[in-house]
């Protein structure tokens, strides 16, 4: 099987490398850090995919995100939100990715199965939005929801058996959530390893008539 995971260098990104690897799969592993794939850079995204060494893509991972930066942490009331810092989460966590469709999806297989699966957090769902806070990552994982649901509408048009999700990979225990794992349960804090071995799990249950969903590490549907 041909994967493709972009974002390959960041904790689930690698963790999930490495498990499709030992599944047997063959893996193109693509980041900023290891060749030069930057989200904000569409330039980049359009090499990337020009340059993979398969004939076409099976699955394909999004494993991208950017929670907080520098000493920037997610904003909690209105009167911290920042224009810059807000088109920054949105370029990362929506554009960069919508991007990556653009390029990637076209190398979707045609004739048989294939998957593109984009992290996204729960807390991108409207409907479950609860307690507020976090503004420019809500509202922009909110936004990358909505571009998977469309991108799953058209692709179904011309590769009828894809399936294109959104997937909530649980808190994992990375760099970006580090200072956020204060109150988390130790049974509900994962490893990277153990994120990873339960996002393959449940694509491995969905089909394309799930197409356009967002789901759960435990493969259960969230709201948009």
């Amino acid at each position: 099987m041909y994967s493709v995971v972009i974002g390959a260098s960041g904790g689930i990104g690698k963790a999930l490398a490495d498990a499709l690897e030992g599944r047997g799969e063959e893996v193109a592993r693509l980041s900023r850090r290891g060749n030069g794939l930057d989200l904000t850079d569409e330039a980049s995204i359009a090499a990337a995919a020009t340059a993979l060494p398969f004939p076409f893509i099976e699955r394909l991972i999004v494993a991208t995100g950017m929670l907080h930066e520098d000493s920037h942490g997610p904003e909690r009331s209105l009167r911290q939100l920042n224009g810059e810092r807000l088109l920054r989460s949105f370029a990362v966590n929506a554009v960069g990715p919508a991007l990556i469709l653009k390029h990637f999806a076209p190398l979707l297989r045609r004739d048989g199965p294939s998957q593109a699966a984009l992290l996204s957090a729960r807390v991108g769902s409207i409907a479950d939005n609860r307690l507020g806070g976090w503004y420019g990552y809500r509202a922009s994982k909110a936004a990358l929801n909505q571009l998977v649901r469309t991108a799953a509408v058209e692709i179904a048009r011309t590769r009828p058996q894809a399936l294109v999700v959104a997937l909530h990979p649980g808190t994992v225990d990375t760099a970006m959530s580090r200072p956020f794992q204060k109150g988390v349960a130790p049974e509900r804090l994962f490893s990277p390893e153990r994120s990873a071995a339960c996002l393959l799990e449940v694509l491995d249950g969905l089909g394309p008539e799930q197409s356009g969903g967002f789901f759960d590490w435990q493969g259960a549907p969230i709201p948009f």
